[in-house]
């Protein structure tokens, strides 16, 4: 428990190391103490999926760390400036622009993620989607003036394209939770240029959506949809809850994941984007579609009664504060959006 405790606490450090630095090194500083504060939290079942998934993870956010620097080097090497928002030279940007997709896992570079999420445990399967994506967003969104959006566009577009049609035959729950991420990413990208604000409140918002689900999937002891089609006996109101959370995170309308997405559509076509909001919308349809097929497991779908398992009944274990919290927020959070507009 204690080093447990240590590691997260130097996750939490690693973190605020990087959003709160004005200098290039300190920021890399703490993106090291992050990456290697997580690598024990993966590997700690010993199971050689685990090891290779924190072995896969070491390489990439290794090489992406030193990526970090060398385009920082080059930087301060061509105007003499370490700080972050005075990253001026072209180059340098594009370096950047590639280092931090390689840490969010945004395509083309997302391929280690799904594999690192599943050989990872539930609850550090959250860590790597919400916390350890908050201090290369950040970077981003500090030097937003300099990067050039017409990559970051094709980026998106390609994120949210991957993240769609590579999920859609999953049948891991942490596999789709991995595209899901890829695609939101997509979407925190594509506004990045044009409102950086926008792509702040959609990580925000997600990673409250996100938390929701992996915490419901954790106490429901979910890692595959096979699971997930007996989970209704066992776990009646968990299964609900996931639903209306998965529907959010899918955007639909009446739910809180649509604020995110209406405000982008709506700031894009503002900066005469339309074609690309068109597509990014369209492209959404595929995870729509995974996420329905998600839900339809979880709620739709009664175990044939043929069974050659154990039925397991209901649990009277109560839910968690933590979860009744965040599924309250990931559904309502819409009526509310003239008031999150005014803040970003």
């Amino acid at each position: 428990p204690q080093a447990k405790l240590i590691f997260i606490i130097s996750l939490f450090l690693g973190t605020t190391i990087t959003i709160s630095s004005n200098h290039w090194v300190m920021a890399w500083t703490g993106l090291e103490i992050n990456t290697l504060a997580i690598l024990p939290l993966i590997s700690k079942s010993h199971h050689p999926r685990a090891v290779e998934a924190a072995t896969k993870y070491f390489l990439v956010q290794a090489t992406a760390s030193t990526l970090v620097l060398f385009s920082s080097m080059t930087n301060a090497w061509y105007t003499g400036q370490w700080d972050i928002t005075q990253l001026t030279h072209s180059t340098s940007s594009l370096i950047l622009t590639a280092a931090i997709s390689m840490k969010l896992g945004l395509a083309p570079f997302h391929f280690w993620f799904p594999e690192v999420l599943q050989g990872s445990p539930l609850t550090t399967g959250l860590l790597l989607s919400t916390v350890m994506k908050f201090p290369p967003i950040t970077l981003l969104f500090m030097t937003s003036q300099s990067l050039n959006p017409s990559l970051l566009t094709v980026l998106a577009i390609l994120s949210v394209a991957m993240g769609g049609w590579m999920g859609l035959n999953q049948t891991q729950t942490r596999k789709i939770m991995a595209f899901s991420s890829i695609a939101h990413l997509g979407w925190m990208t594509i506004i990045l240029v044009y409102y950086p604000k926008l792509t702040l409140l959609n990580f925000y918002l997600y990673a409250m959506m996100t938390a929701a689900v992996f915490l419901t999937l954790n106490s429901m002891k979910v890692l595959k949809l096979s699971t997930l089609m007996t989970a209704w006996t066992k776990a009646p109101s968990l299964s609900t809850i996931l639903l209306l959370t998965l529907l959010s995170l899918a955007g639909l309308p009446p739910l809180t994941g649509f604020l995110p997405k209406w405000l982008i559509i709506q700031e894009l076509t503002k900066q005469d984007m339309a074609p690309a909001a068109m597509i990014i919308s369209l492209l959404s349809l595929l995870g729509l579609f995974f996420y329905l097929r998600l839900a339809y497991c979880a709620t739709i779908t009664l175990p044939p009664h043929t069974t050659n398992h154990m039925k397991q009944w209901h649990i009277n274990k109560p839910i968690s504060p933590s979860i009744a919290v965040l599924t309250t927020l990931s559904i309502m959070l819409l009526p509310i959006s003239p008031m999150l507009a005014t803040l970003v």
